[in-house]
């Protein structure tokens, strides 16, 4: 054969490749149940789809060549449910997968290609940091920061990130660059190592105590899914990008509206208790609203008085923001409004409307609040809600208190304000107003106070709302799915192809 031993050399430099950090290697990670960087690729990708980039680049240091196959890194263009993506995955096996000059140039190629050609970028994360002694002293120092945008996100097409493993360093920055992070449980993401840490702060500390899966989906927020398995977490990445675009360009893609999606509205009544101060769950009235089973959570645990979901409504994505009574009664922590303003800017850089379900009796106020800069929070959300370009509806389910009237989309901070008869435009609760306008409290004239709180309660009904124009229209509960289906229909961006103008697209992805 002509060429043959060409082609054998290609052949064999091509099993070195592949084989990554060794069988045995491969072995130990398999015997614990977690995929190695191919098999993650294989998993989220369409079967077929991949073109690899870089399988035969190593590391520059000659004297690690031979062990740094693909330089610890597996990246390149696949396909997710027929629509294109580019992929980097993290190869632990090979030196920790820790950051270097050549697999740096691999991560750059892809991103630019990404960027460029329109389709987001999936980062499958499980790194221990930079490279050394590659980034030692003055001569490390020279291979970093040569690319001012290498830190950069214009959010041109969406990104993803899956936190696999020990996620030190590239894994840690990209994650928290993503607009969506899932996190295997037992997986650590933090700045550094828990040694490293230890040896900082003066005291023992646990991986999952310094960036555990707990740590980030309920106190960080960096987290949005918490998942049991590398598949799952793979899964989730696969699901939230069916939401999105390819890109900032183009609207959202339409799915088609499962059987029996309008049946669950017409219990809706069943599910708001009559009792202003009873609390029920928002996501079971999302769940009626919603095409069935279109609901995906972002960061569930997570400010958990404001729910923040990608769902679909007639086929069409849609944002979902609702006030959640079942925890602290709806009112809203700094957490809830870094939690919203986060999913204000996802939706409004990728093309996706945004509906308001409006039950909240105001901000949470505190101590512990204002030390976190809750005034700070707060209108960081009304700032980036003034910014919002795709469609806003806001539906008024019960409560709309004071200051959070406006940062759930009251007034002109909606396009289409509408309200339920049980709608309570209060600036606050009736009994709290009597005490605040009259000096009373119920005990000392509980008939003066009731006859006081029935007045103010009178004056804020939905009645005085719709005689001022000031909700264009009140609905039948049960015909929140119709009523929102034609709205979102008249409100379109025909005139740009359901493109926004993406105003907060380059906003902090953490904040």
């Amino acid at each position: 054969m002509p060429f043959e031993a060409l082609i054998r050399d290609y052949e064999a430099r091509t099993l070195r490749a592949l084989a990554m950090g060794g069988a045995e290697k491969l072995a130990a990670r398999k015997a614990t149940g977690v995929l190695n960087a191919r098999e993650r690729v294989d998993h989220l990708l369409d079967k077929g789809s991949f073109i690899e980039s870089g399988l035969y680049a190593t590391s520059a240091r000659a004297e690690v060549r031979h062990k740094t196959p693909g330089d610890g890194k597996v990246v390149g263009f696949g396909r997710i449910q027929g629509r294109e993506v580019g992929v980097i995955s993290n190869d632990f096996t090979v030196l920790g997968a820790s950051s270097a000059v050549i697999n740096q140039k691999k991560v750059k190629h892809v991103k630019n290609v990404a960027t460029k050609r329109g389709f987001p970028m999936v980062f499958l994360g499980e790194t221990s940091g930079a490279r050394m002694p590659d980034r030692m002293g003055a001569t490390g120092r020279s291979i970093v920061g040569q690319d001012g945008a290498e830190y950069q996100r214009l959010r041109k097409s969406p990104w993803a990130s899956a936190l696999l493993g020990s996620c030190f360093g590239h894994s840690a920055w990209y994650a928290s660059l993503s607009d969506f992070t899932v996190m295997r449980k037992g997986a650590v993401m933090a700045v550094a190592s828990h040694r490293v840490a230890e040896k900082a702060i003066g005291r023992p500390i646990t991986p999952e105590e310094l960036g555990g899966w707990r740590m980030h989906t309920r106190t960080s927020g960096l987290v949005d899914v918490a998942v049991d398995t590398d598949e799952q977490a793979l899964d989730a990445i696969k699901t939230f990008l069916s939401y999105l675009p390819s890109h900032c360009n183009e609207a959202p893609p339409v799915a088609p509206v499962p059987e029996g999606s309008d049946d669950a509205m017409q219990r809706v009544l069943d599910i708001m208790p009559e009792g202003r101060s009873q609390v029920y769950d928002v996501r079971k009235i999302i769940d009626a609203i919603a095409d069935k089973g279109s609901r995906f959570d972002l960061k569930p645990d997570f400010g958990k008085s404001v729910v923040t979901a990608l769902t679909r409504i007639n086929g069409h994505t849609t944002g979902v923001i609702a006030n959640n009574p079942l925890f602290k009664g709806g009112a809203l922590d700094v957490d809830a409004c870094a939690k919203v303003t986060s999913f204000l800017v996802l939706c409004d850089s990728f093309n996706i409307p945004i509906v308001f379900l409006v039950d909240v009796p105001g901000f949470l106020i505190g101590l512990e609040g204002e030390q976190r800069g809750a005034p700070g929070r707060i209108i960081n959300w009304v700032n980036a809600l003034s910014l919002v370009t795709v469609p806003k509806i806001s539906i008024i389910l019960r409560k709309s208190y004071g200051k959070a009237y406006l940062n759930m989309g009251g007034g002109k901070n909606s396009d289409e304000v509408a309200c339920w008869p049980t709608a309570d435009l209060g600036f606050v609760d009736p009994s709290v107003g009597v005490n605040i306008l009259h000096g009373l409290k119920q005990e000392d004239d509980p008939e003066r106070f009731k006859k006081l709180a029935a007045e103010i309660e009178q004056d804020n009904s939905v009645w005085g709302l719709a005689a001022l124009y000031e909700t264009q229209s009140v609905i039948d509960p049960r015909d929140t799915r119709d009523y929102l289906i034609r709205t979102l229909e008249v409100h379109r961006l025909r005139l740009t192809g359901g493109v926004g103008d993406h105003l907060i697209s380059n906003w902090p992805t953490t904040f």
